[in-house]
C-alpha cells in the first residue's frame, strides 16, 4: 500500500474529499516525525510504537572502489509491532481450516 493508496481509503472510510483525507494523512506522518526528531517515542496501542536508536560510528567500504569510509554516528527510526497487530498478522495469514463438505442425503431406493 502506498500513501496515495492509504489516503484514498481514508477518503472512502471517512466519506470526505481527496484532498481532506490527504490533510489528515499528512498531518500524522509530520506528527510522528517531529515527535522522533525530538526524541519523543510514539506509542499507538494495538498497532506498535516507534522509536529512535542510536548508531554506533563505524568503519565501511565503498562496495565500487574498496576503500575505507568512516560512517558517523546517527540516529534511526525504529517500528516494534505490538502483540495484538503480530496476532492480527499471523492469524489472517494461516489459511483456516476447510469446512467439511455436507454429506449428501441418502433417499431410500423404493423398489
Amino acid at each position: 500500500m502506498t500513501k496515495a493508496d492509504l489516503i484514498e481509503e481514508v477518503s472512502r472510510v471517512v466519506e470526505m474529499t481527496r484532498k481532506e483525507s490527504e490533510v489528515i494523512v499528512e498531518a500524522i506522518f509530520d506528527s510522528i516525525v517531529r515527535s522522533l526528531r525530538s526524541g519523543d517515542k510514539i506509542e499507538i496501542r494495538g498497532f506498535g510504537s516507534f522509536r529512535t536508536r542510536q548508531r554506533q560510528p563505524r568503519i565501511g567500504r565503498n562496495p565500487k572502489t574498496g576503500a575505507r569510509v568512516e560512517v558517523p554516528a546517527k540516529k534511526i527510526p525504529y517500528f516494534k509491532p505490538s502483540k495484538e497487530l503480530k496476532d492480527v498478522v499471523n492469524s489472517s495469514a494461516t489459511p483456516a481450516p476447510a469446512a467439511p463438505a455436507p454429506a449428501p442425503e441418502q433417499v431410500p431406493n423404493p423398489q
